[in-house]
């Protein structure tokens, strides 16, 4: 059952979960939600096509992890690595433009594990996943999105 903004805004939220918003600011506010409960090493994947909103979630999370100027966060699309300092170290990473394996692998984005939240644009692309939170975000109108929040065990993609 899919929640919208007034029902997640006045209840828990509930992962597995899927969540309706309306605004970029109603995205942020629930992944602001999300990322207070975070302890501060979790791994998140986020999915969805281009424009779909991974960096407005993004900017959510990095809110709830106590990042006091969001506008900071921007897609690491060319760097493919953002770190920002939140209550925990926050590595953004943009895997968009990664096409081969040796790609990521020099990204030595291992070096973050258990170090802050590690959220990971495109993280379809992962080859391998270690356990975190799957969130996929789908265009489901002009300014409104299906937010679909699911916990990943790990597994290969193969």
């Amino acid at each position: 059952m899919t929640k919208r903004f007034k029902e997640f805004q006045q209840g828990e939220l509930s992962i597995p979960g899927v969540y309706l918003t309306h605004s970029e600011d109603e995205t942020i506010q629930l992944a602001k939600r999300l990322g207070e409960k975070f302890a501060g090493d979790e791994i998140v994947y986020l999915t969805g096509e281009l424009g779909a909103g991974k960096t407005v979630f993004t900017k959510g999370l990095a809110a709830g992890l106590g990042l006091k100027d969001i506008n900071q966060v921007c897609s690491p699309s060319f760097t493919l690595v953002n770190v920002y300092e939140g209550r925990c170290p926050i590595f953004h990473l943009d895997l968009y433009r990664i096409n081969q394996l040796d790609e990521l692998d020099t990204l030595g984005w291992e070096d973050f594990l258990g170090q802050g939240v590690i959220i990971i644009e495109w993280g379809e692309k992962m080859p391998e996943k270690l356990p975190g939170l799957a969130i996929k975000i789908e265009i489901v109108g002009e300014n409104s999105r299906r937010i679909k929040i699911i916990k990943r065990n790990g597994e290969s993609k193969g």
